[in-house]
């Protein structure tokens, strides 16, 4: 491959990379990117678990060997069978000029320059594992570039091509340090913007969802609900008493409340198959549910009142449920249901109730709690203002 080639195989690379969201997805791009611009047969990229002292094969893309798949559940390869590696992973290199460079392996052993740049490290030929695995796969040669991120080993580049093909060398090696770089750009990038949409999806006082998280779960709920019937629980929570707790005691034992009551409420949530607990705001928090039946989320609200009525300090919590499984009349927006567990919560917080108010269960779409749901909403009226309102 020309210069101009390579060139324009590190931009497309690069774009790539920017336009990926999962490091599944980021893992593919990058494999198959640096196959294409190497000429290889096969490409793979691994990331290195050091709590398991092993390499982990993130995706495999190309010519597949017998037994190996694009998205292995657990291809993993223990670094000591891999000495050319090992001192890569345990970043001896560091102390040195300048980062890690690739290195070429063949069927038969090291390839032209060796590895990190003509270093060899004393072991027969037959004896290295990477020319083994070559072997085993009936691969000719292969290149290995080194992964960086913020200065330690993140894990590998690796593309092979087949017997007989044009073995890897030198220039080939520089170019695919370069694709890894490339590679470990994009990974900081992604961690990067993970890091963004964990913070403007999570709750900072108490780690749980904020209401973004539960506005876009909600939504994406209630398009299974319409398209396939399936069961939308919401529950709502207020803290009793957070008030008297910030006057008397400090806004810091408050927060100690509501990072108790988070807990209290993750640790109830569990019971439940994939549901979102999450902090709305203030003394508020939610339980929101998708798939189970509308008993089994009452039962678990019933056990946040019996559990949050240990809590110290506060006065137990007012919980109000309303889901798609009892009869409450079509739900065909999310603040309809918000509006139905709001009420249900107020009617709650008015009657001191020690269990959850359930909407619907009074009477169907007559019951108290869905008739005043569905009153009609006077203007600029939203559903934070919801119960002051009343």
């Amino acid at each position: 491959m020309g210069e101009n080639a390579r060139l324009r195989a590190v931009v497309e690379l690069a774009q790539a990379m920017a336009a990926a969201h999962t490091t599944l997805e980021m893992a593919r791009v990058a494999a198959a990117g640096a196959q294409d611009a190497m000429g290889g047969s096969f490409a793979a990229v691994s990331v290195w678990e050091r709590e398991r002292g092993s390499l982990r094969v993130l995706v495999n893309v190309g010519a597949l060997a017998e037994g190996e798949e694009e998205y292995p559940e657990d291809e993993s390869y223990p670094v000591h069978d891999f000495p050319e590696i090992t001192e890569f992973l345990h970043e001896r290199w560091a102390s040195g000029a300048g980062e890690p460079q690739a290195w070429v392996e063949t069927a038969e052993g090291a390839g032209p320059g060796g590895p990190y740049g003509g270093r060899r490290w004393g072991l027969p030929a037959a004896d290295r594992g990477r020319a083994a695995a070559l072997r085993r796969r009936g691969r000719g040669c292969c290149v290995v570039a080194p992964i960086v991120l913020h200065g330690r080993a993140w894990g590998e580049l690796y593309v092979a091509r087949g017997p007989g093909e044009p073995v890897f060398g030198s220039a080939d090696a520089a170019f695919a340090t370069v694709l890894a770089a490339i590679i470990a750009a994009g990974v900081a990038q992604n961690e990067r913007l993970e890091e963004v949409r964990r913070l403007a999806f999570t709750d900072p006082l108490t780690g749980l969802a904020n209401r973004r998280a539960v506005d876009a779960r909600l939504d994406e709920a209630l398009e299974r609900h319409r398209a396939a019937g399936t069961v939308v629980s919401l529950a709502v929570c207020d803290i009793n008493g957070l008030k008297r707790v910030n006057d008397r005691h400090g806004h810091e034992a408050g927060d100690r409340l509501l990072e108790r009551f988070g807990s209290l409420l993750s640790l109830c949530g569990a019971m439940l198959p994939d549901a979102l607990v999450a902090r709305l705001g203030g003394d508020e928090f939610c339980l929101l549910a998708v798939g189970p039946p509308a008993d089994q989320v009452v039962r678990t609200a019933d056990e946040i009142c019996r559990r949050a009525a240990g809590l110290d300090m506060g006065d137990g919590v007012a919980c109000g449920v309303a889901s798609t499984g009892d009869p409450i009349g079509p739900v065909r927006s999310a603040r309809r249901l918000f509006r139905l567990a709001d009420a249900a919560q107020y009617r709650a917080k008015a009657a001191r109730s020690e269990k959850p108010v359930v909407a619907g269960r009074d009477g169907g779409t007559e019951d108290p709690v869905v008739r005043l749901a569905d009153a009609p909403a006077r203007p600029g009226r939203e559903r934070r203002k919801f119960r002051g309102t009343r």
